[in-house]
C-alpha cells in the first residue's frame, strides 16, 4: 500500500510529515520503487555481466546509456561520475568489475556538452573558501574532449591493478544526435 505524502516520515525524523503536502523527489521515487516492486519477479541473474564489459561514462542525465548501447539489465557494469573521468575510484570499480566479477572490456564514454568542460581546479579553491576545507580530491576538468578520453584510456591501459587491458575503447557521445564517435588512442 502506497504512503500519501502527507503520512511519508520527514526525513531523518521518523515522524509523520502533515505539514507538507507536496510529495518530495525522494517521496515520489521511493513510491515508483513500490510500483515496480509489485511486478518484480527475480530475473534469476548473477552478478557477473554477460558480456563481460564495463562501460565508464558520464553521471549527465541525459546519457541513456543501456538505450543508446542496446543493452539489457544484466549486459554490463556501469560506472558513472562526473565526466566519466578515470579517477583511482573507477580504477579500484574496475579492478573489482575484471579480477571478481569477470569483465574483460573497458568502454569509456564522454560526451558533447559536459560541465567539466567550464570548470577548473578553482572550483576546490572556491569550496574551500567557502568551507574552510579544500577537497582532497580533483576536479578533473578538461579542455579537450578527446584528450581526456585518451588521458582515461591511457590510465586503463597502463593500470597495474587491471588484468585486461588490451580491450579498452573510448568515445565521445553527442547529446545532440545520439551518436557516438570513437576516439583514436593516438593523437
Amino acid at each position: 500500500m502506497p504512503i500519501s505524502a502527507s503520512q511519508s516520515p520527514t526525513p531523518g525524523t521518523g515522524q509523520d510529515r502533515t505539514d507538507s503536502p507536496e510529495p518530495t523527489v525522494t517521496d515520489r521515487l521511493v513510491q515508483a520503487n513500490a510500483q515496480y516492486a509489485a511486478a518484480f519477479t527475480d530475473p534469476g541473474m548473477d552478478a557477473r555481466p554477460v558480456l563481460k564489459v564495463a562501460v565508464v561514462a558520464c553521471m549527465d542525465a541525459r546519457l541513456d546509456l543501456h538505450a543508446a548501447l542496446g543493452l539489457e539489465l544484466g549486459d554490463c557494469h556501469t560506472i558513472r561520475n562526473a565526466g566519466g573521468v578515470v579517477t583511482d575510484d573507477i580504477i579500484r570499480s574496475l579492478t573489482i568489475s575484471q579480477r571478481a566479477l569477470g569483465t574483460r572490456s573497458v568502454v569509456l564514454i564522454h560526451h558533447t556538452g559536459c560541465g567539466l568542460l567550464d570548470l577548473t581546479e578553482d572550483f576546490r579553491h572556491d569550496i574551500e573558501a567557502e568551507v574552510g576545507q579544500r577537497p582532497p580530491w580533483a576536479v578533473e576538468a578538461f579542455k579537450d574532449l578527446d584528450q581526456d578520453v585518451r588521458q582515461s584510456m591511457q590510465r586503463v591501459r597502463t593500470s597495474p591493478f587491471l588484468p585486461h587491458r588490451d580491450d579498452v575503447r573510448g568515445f565521445v557521445f553527442d547529446v545532440t544526435t545520439g551518436l557516438l564517435r570513437e576516439i583514436d588512442p593516438r593523437p
